[in-house]
């Protein structure tokens, strides 16, 4: 998967973001909990520089708990604050104001020594697109304040939006880096729908996806798609998964393509379990 993008408004928050770090003092890093290497932007640390940092894996309701708790070891002992959180089900978002306000206290004592008149915590929200970011925000604001959407990349422009008296958060669009050089990065981004569908092969995705589940997890595939056997090749099992779900085309010829949506929806819904894709340890945690 060689996937180029870096439409003109990637490159235009990315001087926005730049332009707006010296306003903040804490900047929180939403990764996908599923992901949480390959749903790291290597820019990031380029942007947020020495600013204290809190690292949220989120849709921990989606991924493995045993490699979840393994990821923020990884991230703890690199030397960066971290908590996980299921931003749509509204689990662990109370840790988040109480892990900024750690984070900021050293700036705020600053500014109190100094005379100045104490405020919130200021902080910036990054992350590539389809995180949950502002569904985070919503979250621990307790309304709409931030729009969502389904589609990857659907925030725009800034929000700056108070959290409880306590903690002033920055919204921004996710930032996604040029190219995408490593395939299995790649595969692992799209299979969770961080990218969109027209710039990758959903059909070879689905099918490489119900190859790594049957390798993986094979009695997941075989309960939920109520599969005897499970082919080898992905064609094939993408055959078997329409077969037993009825999806015929006329001359009774499966439809795959069905078949690989069918896939792609449940995995990302959970209905297949609860997954992570990439191995605690795996390259992508640079120390703060």
């Amino acid at each position: 998967m060689d996937i180029q993008w870096y439409p003109g408004h990637m490159a235009k928050t990315r001087r926005l973001v730049l332009e707006n770090m010296k306003l903040v003092d804490v900047v929180i890093e939403v990764l996908d909990a599923r992901i949480p290497s390959s749903s790291r932007n290597p820019e990031i640390n380029k942007i947020g520089g020495q600013k204290p940092r809190l690292v949220v894996l989120n849709k921990s309701g989606l991924a493995d708990p045993e490699k979840t708790r393994l990821w923020l070891d990884l991230f703890r002992a690199s030397g960066f604050c971290a908590a996980a959180v299921d931003a749509l089900q509204g689990r662990g978002m109370r840790e988040i104001p109480a892990l900024v306000r750690e984070l900021a206290a050293p700036k705020m004592a600053e500014l109190a020594s100094s005379g100045r008149r104490s405020r919130a915590p200021r902080c910036m929200v990054l992350g590539i697109p389809n995180v949950g970011k502002s569904l985070l925000i919503n979250k621990l604001v307790g309304r709409g304040a931030a729009r969502t959407g389904d589609k990857p990349g659907v925030t725009r422009g800034r929000q700056w939006i108070r959290v409880a008296g306590s903690i002033d958060l920055m919204d921004t669009p996710g930032i996604l880096w040029p190219k995408l050089e490593d395939r299995e990065a790649a595969f692992r981004l799209a299979a969770t729908g961080a990218i969109k569908e027209e710039v990758y092969d959903f059909y070879a995705v689905a099918g490489k996806l119900a190859r790594w589940l049957a390798e993986n997890r094979p009695e997941a595939l075989r309960e939920r798609y109520k599969l005897d056997l499970l082919p080898s090749g992905q064609e094939e099992l993408l055959e078997a998964i329409g077969a037993a779900r009825g999806y015929y085309l006329s001359g009774g010829v499966v439809d795959t393509t069905k078949s690989a949506r069918t896939v792609l929806k449940e995995f990302r819904e959970g209905r297949l379990g609860r997954y992570t894709l990439d191995e605690p340890g795996s390259p992508g945690i640079a120390s703060s």
